[in-house]
């Protein structure tokens, strides 16, 4: 009884720890991507600043797309509480596919500017569009970051390391993954209305 005891005393504080030291990292990329945004609405009164530029419609597409991996995520999260596996599994397996739905999107978006004949860099390039490029990318990069963890909570599911009473690398990845949610919604609100 008194060992059961200190594992779980030791799984809360290795738990709280964990959800922690994510916190502390998500606050920092929050103030990174407040730096940018700040940036962006410095240069809009540059007066190369593109007044009548359209976001992309894959935007709106990849936008809806990151809001159903959140909810998959949070899915997947309620299942292994209730320690329904094969919920589990499809739901982690659909958040990965949406995951990469969404980079595919992104990049359907870049694609769908340089057709309006917007450049990111270069001499066809606009400051306006190198920002929409740099805040895009960085947003990507901590993307993948999710999906390299996302592939770690598959693999540690096959191996069967979470059930009821163990779920913190699915709360982890499901705390990450509402924090890209809620990240790019606002990226993509902040570049609808401030462009």
């Amino acid at each position: 009884m008194e060992m059961t005891m200190k594992i779980s005393e030791e799984q809360v504080r290795k738990s709280k720890s964990a959800k922690l030291i994510l916190l502390f990292a998500m606050v920092s990329m929050t103030m990174m991507f407040a730096g940018l945004t700040s940036a962006f609405v410095v240069s809009k009164s540059r007066a190369d600043w593109l007044k009548n530029f359209e976001l992309p419609s894959a935007f709106y597409w990849s936008t809806a797309v990151i809001i159903a991996c959140s909810v998959t995520f949070y899915l997947a999260k309620k299942a292994i509480q209730k320690d329904s596996r094969s919920a589990v599994t499809g739901l982690l397996l659909g958040t990965l596919a949406l995951g990469i739905l969404f980079i595919v999107l992104q990049f359907q978006g870049f694609g769908q500017i340089v057709e309006q004949g917007y450049y990111f860099t270069g001499e066809g390039s606009s400051i306006t569009t190198t920002f929409l490029y740099v805040v895009t990318v960085t947003h990507l990069l901590h993307l993948a970051g999710g999906l390299i963890s996302l592939l770690i909570i598959i693999y540690n599911h096959f191996k069967q390391k979470y059930n009821s009473t163990q779920t913190l690398g699915i709360e982890l990845g499901a705390m990450y993954w509402h924090f890209l949610d809620l990240l790019w919604v606002y990226l993509f609100l902040f570049l609808y209305f401030f462009k």
